[in-house]
């Protein structure tokens, strides 16, 4: 086993929340009008939640099954979240036209 994993996975899981956290911040900033937002941000963002965790949950069982790691099924388990808060940051950060 790779002595860093431990601090790998916590640095995965500290990036996670840290994108989550900004992505809350910046829909209240929008929700609040202090910064642009689609009508469409609030049903986006509680569709978005179940996939995520299903897809979550079935990528830590399937690494759990192969004989994984503990810190190789949090891994896992973390990817498809922070995949979809690092877009999510990505998109309300981008530039809008004619804001």
């Amino acid at each position: 086993m790779n002595p860093f994993q431990p601090w790998t996975s916590a640095f995965a899981f500290w990036a996670m929340m840290a994108e989550a956290q900004t992505v809350v911040a910046l829909r209240t900033m929008g929700m609040m009008g202090m910064m642009p937002a689609s009508p469409r941000e609030n049903h986006t963002m509680m569709a978005e939640k179940g996939p995520a965790f299903v897809e979550a949950a079935l990528a830590a069982g399937a690494a759990a099954m192969s004989g994984k790691t503990p810190d190789q099924i949090a891994q896992a388990a973390i990817r498809p979240i922070a995949r979809r808060t690092g877009a999510n940051v990505r998109r309300l950060t981008k530039p809008k036209r004619g804001a």
